[in-house]
């Protein structure tokens, strides 16, 4: 099964970093976020990528191109007056990564609807490029598998991070406690799993897959919610992106499964 990964806005929230590379290519612990999210998916035995690019798609590109290489045991042999190149042991995934620019200005959904022929008529799993997730993957298409319906997202508790006010009608403070789990809100963190019909439901360019293509599939009853406990990280903001790296810099990271 594919993985598609949006990987082509602006990430002007994060415009500190996004203005030299895409936002999934800004690093955590030296390899793009992109890179952590794929090892995600390569972990559970997916790896097919298909990454919508857009925004300085041509960094993606170039990154791609140059990851054998960089992770590859190399001579390089000038003596003939050649170039020779011999690689000796490379480290790679056992991925196939394919890289379509889907346009700078075009929306989410309309991303997806136009990696429709690289998709074919077959069920895959799309999440976007800025996140990271412990949610188990299996779990999550066997669930999908199990309801029938057209597509499954995964929802996560957006938990709060302020205290909790109770104010009475005249304005004064009736109670005050520290968050707990239950005053957050379930928020879509991604990691979908979609039927092909999906791309009935996205008209083009200008469709925003959260907001019309993700509705209409409601109204039609085709939505299914994965819910997760677990952890799950955006990578909206530079202190979003320090926490990470935090936490990949004390070994803490909890979407990491894999072994080095």
């Amino acid at each position: 099964m594919k993985v598609v990964l949006l990987a082509g806005g602006y990430g002007t929230r994060i415009s500190e970093e996004s203005r030299f590379k895409p936002k999934p290519m800004i690093e955590i612990g030296e390899k793009p976020i992109i890179w952590h999210i794929m090892k995600e998916y390569s972990y559970y035995g997916f790896n097919e990528f298909i990454i919508c690019a857009g925004y300085k798609q041509h960094y993606i590109k170039r990154w791609f191109a140059d990851y054998f290489l960089h992770n590859s045991d190399v001579t390089f042999d000038f003596s003939s007056g050649k170039n020779d190149m011999t690689i000796h042991n490379q480290h790679c995934e056992p991925w196939k990564v394919t890289v379509i620019d889907t346009g700078l200005n075009t929306m989410t959904g309309g991303r997806i609807k136009r990696i429709q022929p690289y998709v074919g008529n077959e069920a895959f799993m799309m999440t976007y490029g800025d996140a990271v997730c412990d949610v188990d993957i299996s779990a999550l298409l066997e669930y999908h598998k199990s309801h029938d319906k057209i597509a499954t997202l995964t929802s996560v508790i957006l938990k709060q991070d302020k205290g909790v006010l109770d104010i009475g009608g005249d304005n004064a403070v009736k109670s005050f406690r520290e968050k707990n789990l239950s005053d957050g809100a379930q928020i879509n963190a991604g990691y979908m799993v979609l039927e092909p019909e999906v791309f009935s439901y996205i008209d083009g360019d200008d469709t925003v897959f959260e907001k019309d293509s993700l509705m209409r599939l409601v109204r039609d009853g085709q939505l299914m919610s994965y819910s997760h406990k677990g952890f799950w990280q955006c990578m909206d903001t530079k202190r979003e992106m320090d926490m990470l790296e935090k936490m990949w810099r004390k070994k803490t990271a909890p979407w990491k499964k894999w072994t080095d």
